[in-house]
């Protein structure tokens, strides 16, 4: 467990760039590095996680967390990935923040700009194991246009359902290149629909507690919990719900709000943390640190309940032949979403000038050339930052 714990935070503190990025750090540590689980595993559990409500990436960390090391592993992937973001935004709601200036502004961007390395070098090494042939190459493609064509979870849902039936189409009698064994994840199918049921319970039922009992701090779980689980993909995608539950409800005031948006787009780690900055500002509930902990808790425990619900048949029927065949082509979809996420918003927002475009070359050639850690690529990207910035 101490091992996950350590890796994860060491993410934790290192990815930055958004649920896209993350992947790319993972991959680059956890896949390549540490060898965790290779690349098709990796894939098949990008597709998985992208099908479900919640947070995506931090759903993939999870689930690598509990293939690692079980419940203990998955619980320490979660909070040592979650909890310097969290922490950062919690100071943040307490006035202690610390990003003015030209120096602090060029340290963001160039976090910004190194993210387009690290998916990008995420994107190269995944198309090579995953699109080896021209059928899977077209699928990638069709998943990049629909991704691109139909933003947010539409065309990444969309990009899915063309991959997998690509793959039942294109690739059913196609022999795989390699076949190692797929990691299981050991989530007894008993505890998979306990899971089940508390993932619907706590949809439909707290709203109707917090009614019935008129306590505060049930009506913010029930706003987190909503917010988490009725979206797809995680990330900017949640950003709606949250303005539904905490803004119009006059919770937390729009200029709050944008406060805290902005300053979750400086600090590493899942965008989901920004509720830990609103459960801490929020006028409903305890408030503080317990406010932000109650909120964490509630947006990130829907994506992983229905995770851990579904692990069990995934792993009961993921090697059958036209499963496997379906998670080829979805395989080859992710290549696609992970390549139009590199353009936007990783790309277009982050590399806005030569000297940007640059600065993003050198770290995908000290990722891929030099073999140089995520870790010291990041910093050498905010140092680069700041110098774009001063220059």
């Amino acid at each position: 467990m101490s091992e996950v714990f350590l890796a994860f935070l060491r993410l934790g503190v290192t990815s930055f760039g958004g649920p896209v990025a993350h992947l790319g750090y993972f991959r680059d540590d956890l896949v390549v590095r540490r060898k965790w689980m290779d690349d098709r595993a990796y894939a098949d559990l990008v597709a998985l996680c992208q099908f479900l409500p919640g947070p995506a990436s931090s759903q993939v960390g999870f689930a690598m967390g509990l293939q690692r090391a079980g419940i203990l592993g998955a619980l320490a992937a979660f909070v040592a990935f979650t909890l310097p973001s969290a922490v950062l935004l919690v100071a943040f709601a307490g006035g202690a923040s610390l990003l003015g200036g030209p120096i602090a502004a060029g340290v963001l961007s160039g976090l910004q700009i190194v993210a387009v390395a690290i998916v990008a070098q995420a994107v190269w090494g995944m198309a090579r194991t995953l699109t080896p042939d021209a059928p899977r190459a077209g699928l990638a493609v069709a998943g990049l246009a629909l991704a691109l064509l139909l933003p947010g979870a539409p065309g990444q849902l969309g990009a899915l359902a063309v991959g997998v039936l690509g793959g039942l189409l294109l690739l059913g009698a196609a022999p795989e290149p390699f076949a190692p064994a797929l990691p299981a994840f050991g989530v007894p199918r008993g505890v998979a629909v306990t899971c089940l049921v508390l993932f619907a319970g706590g949809l439909g039922g707290l709203p109707i507690l917090a009614a019935v009992t008129g306590s505060a701090d049930v009506s913010l779980v029930d706003a987190f919990f909503r917010s988490g689980a009725l979206v797809f993909g995680g990330g900017h995608v949640v950003l709606p719900l949250l303005q539904a539950g905490v803004v119009e409800t006059g919770w937390v005031s729009p200029e709050a709000f944008l406060s805290g948006y902005g300053a979750a787009q400086a600090v590493p780690g899942p965008l989901f943390t920004f509720s830990a900055y609103l459960g801490a500002l929020s006028s409903v509930g305890p408030g503080g640190i317990a406010g932000a902990a109650l909120a964490l808790a509630a947006i990130f425990a829907p994506g992983y309940l229905v995770l851990v619900a579904v692990l069990p048949f995934w792993d009961a029927v993921r090697d059958r032949p036209r499963v496997r065949a379906a998670m080829r082509g979805a395989g080859a979809a992710v290549v696609g979403i992970l390549g139009a996420a590199l353009y936007t918003p990783v790309f277009t927002t982050a590399v806005t000038s030569a000297g940007a475009f640059l600065l993003a070359v050198v770290g995908f050639v000290l990722l891929t050339a030099f073999r140089v850690p995520a870790w010291a690529v990041v910093l050498v990207g905010a140092a680069g930052g700041v110098v774009l910035a001063l220059t």
